[in-house]
């Protein structure tokens, strides 16, 4: 194999691991700021249930803890198996669950709860809603465009709420309001990636991520993300998928980067190795200690 073709592949599984270990961290943190925003809430509410559909399951404690449900069946027995996890914080439920369904969940728990009738809110509604809003608007930092954010919300509660259908609708329009955060900081960090691949990727061409019978994903030799997929419903019509918000409404990017990684180290074995060995010097270093 090409050792110049080797770098620039294990080039490019670096990067996708290092944005997809800032993706969680950043998802984390803002789900956690969601959660504290509205600990009040869900101690009167005594918590929530978020997923209830066999065989999956989440719920939030009044302790902000997560509960959720994993059911197998055992090889041995044939016997179908339950267990349920507790979750601790809200960075560790952002390794296990996309952020913006974790939002949706919250908002459609909280519009049920109140007795309120369903309405849209899709990935898909909420972002285009969010584009139309921000056509014009100037580009804003991620602590200003969160603090922006609280603060309309803010605005538009009536004050303190006194009961429980109250505090349901309260919850459920913050969640909203952090659903369309969510999407478009994945959106953004899909489009920071492919900044820094562009100059990577035409030495490579085309890298097929995923293809299966209704999605397709790869990473262009012009260093962006392009996926076809047949969504529910759509009675096996692909839709093709072609920006960052597009392609948010349908994958977690930290899918997409942990899926790019596995395709490269599958498809190139040696890049683990190359990896490692750039990066062993440094680690000799800090190990280094100074003799007495």
């Amino acid at each position: 194999m090409d050792p110049t073709r080797n770098d620039l592949l294990g080039e490019v599984a670096s990067d996708a691991a290092l944005e997809r270990s800032d993706f969680l961290a950043v998802a984390g943190e803002q789900l956690s700021k969601f959660m504290d925003a509205n600990r009040r809430r869900l101690e009167e509410l005594g918590g929530m249930v978020l997923i209830d559909e066999d065989p999956d399951y989440l719920s939030v404690a009044p302790d902000l803890t997560f509960r959720s449900r994993s059911r197998y069946q055992d090889a041995t027995s044939g016997e179908w198996i339950s267990e349920t996890e507790v979750i601790e914080s809200a960075a560790e439920l952002v390794e296990l669950y996309n952020p913006a369904d974790i939002y949706q969940w919250f908002a459609e728990a909280a519009r049920e709860a109140a007795g309120l009738a369903p309405e849209p809110t899709g990935a898909g509604d909420v972002l285009e809603a969010a584009n139309v809003a921000g056509e014009d608007a100037p580009a804003l930092d991620e602590d200003r465009a969160y603090a922006e954010a609280a603060d309309q919300w803010a605005a538009r509660q009536p004050g303190e709420v006194t009961n429980e259908d109250e505090a349901a609708g309260a919850l459920y329009d913050l969640a909203i309001d952090f659903l369309e955060r969510s999407q478009q900081t994945e959106a953004g960090l899909l489009a920071r990636y492919e900044d820094m691949a562009e100059s990577i990727s035409p030495k490579l061409g085309d890298l097929i991520i995923v293809d299966d019978d209704d999605e397709r994903l790869i990473l262009t030799a012009s260093g962006s993300f392009r996926a076809e997929v047949v969504p529910e419903g759509a009675d096996g019509e692909w839709k093709m998928l072609t920006t960052p918000e597009e392609l948010v409404e349908f994958y977690d990017p930290t899918d997409v980067f942990g899926d790019l990684a596995d395709a490269l180290a599958e498809g190139f074995p040696g890049i683990d190795q190359a990896t490692s060995a750039a990066e062993a010097p440094a680690e000799e270093t800090e190990e280094e200690t100074p003799e007495s």
